[in-house]
């Protein structure tokens, strides 16, 4: 039974080794958390992908599927940690009614985290992901600093109407979106009168145009996933520069989309075609 046992803990050894761990780095006179999954192998492309959890949320043990994608492709998988907002919950400062005064700045957090990594790592691809609150953050990363990540991907995530009014896009990045269309946190239509709370924001297809027409995008191509419960429409937007697409999950609720596809995979699928 003792011989068992121990066969049985050699066996899942590699896979215990090879979890994600917790660092901490200063930013801004703060120590602030992240976990960090650095495979055995790396790939030549020597990519590295942020994934961002939403609000009231915790990256320790975050979307663990993402750690099969990282170890299969060969990627270091990055999960940073919010902090407590004045009102207590954990998250990214994007311009809530509810974090109104907070005035941590979550996006420089990143950068600064951003490039620590590259150098530790010699990092040569950065790819940038987050749900819900994390998908806020994609969106204002992919406005003001697309030029830092190769490609970007929003689960859930939604455009800010203050973000939206504001100064256009400096310039383009391929740009994807996993969204539900009866989530009721983040809802498919727009808020454009905060009745959820969170602001006024503006309907998923019309954010997702913006980053299209900030692309240069001029047509679009559409077909259907193979279904595993919910169907999936998958929208992509082409043109003269970098792709777009949304993924359209039909009767969709608020999640990453992991019950309705391969969420992991389509990233991975996106990001490589822009691995430079």
């Amino acid at each position: 039974m003792k011989r068992f046992v121990l066969l049985s803990l050699l066996a899942i050894l590699p896979f215990m080794t090879r979890a994600q761990q917790r660092y901490t780095l200063t930013d801004a006179g703060s120590e602030r958390e992240y976990y960090l999954f650095v495979p055995d192998s790396l790939g030549s492309h020597r990519s590295l992908v942020f994934m961002l959890h939403g609000y009231g949320g915790k990256a320790e043990g975050y979307f663990p599927e993402m750690l099969t994608a990282a170890r299969k492709y060969g990627y270091i998988l990055c999960y940073p940690q919010g902090l407590k907002a004045p009102q207590g919950k954990t998250g990214w400062n994007v311009g809530y009614p509810k974090q109104e005064g907070w005035k941590q700045d979550d996006v420089a957090f990143i950068l600064h985290l951003k490039d620590y990594l590259t150098k530790q790592y010699n990092i040569r691809n950065s790819f940038f992901s987050g749900m819900s609150n994390g998908g806020e953050m994609c969106y204002i990363m992919a406005y003001k600093h697309p030029e830092q990540f190769n490609a970007i991907c929003s689960l859930a995530g939604l455009t800010m109407e203050w973000l939206y009014t504001g100064p256009k896009p400096v310039g383009p990045i391929p740009f994807m979106e996993i969204h539900g269309t009866v989530d009721k946190t983040s809802y498919w239509q727009g808020d454009p009168e905060n009745l959820g709370g969170w602001g006024a924001y503006v309907a998923v297809p019309l954010a997702v145009g913006r980053m299209a027409s900030t692309n240069n995008c001029t047509h679009e191509v559409c077909d259907t996933l193979p279904q595993i419960r919910n169907t999936v429409i998958r929208h992509i937007f082409q043109g003269r520069g970098p792709e777009v697409r949304l993924y359209e999950i039909v009767g969709g609720k608020h999640s990453t989309g992991k019950n309705d596809l391969d969420v992991p995979e389509e990233m991975w699928s996106f990001f490589k075609q822009y691995i430079k």
